[in-house]
């Protein structure tokens, strides 16, 4: 799988749920839902995030942003 960019995709080595922000040789580069630390993950090990997942990470990052753990 080759996402395009701004995709959301879950990385199945962790779980986490990642928006595609570029390809980099055989890499996917994956940045966090709300920003942070981008890393790279093989195309193979991605698939498309669903509603769910993706309202999950958007409820952990709001939650996170209002006990000040992100700026």
């Amino acid at each position: 799988m080759k996402p395009p960019i701004g995709a959301y995709v879950v990385d199945l080595r962790t779980g986490r749920v990642g928006i595609v922000m570029g390809h980099e040789g055989p890499y996917v580069q994956l940045r966090p839902y709300g920003g942070g630390r981008e890393w790279d993950c093989e195309p193979d090990a991605l698939r498309g995030a669903t509603v769910a997942e993706r309202l999950s990470a958007a409820t952990a990052y709001a939650n996170a942003r209002s006990r000040g753990e992100v700026p």
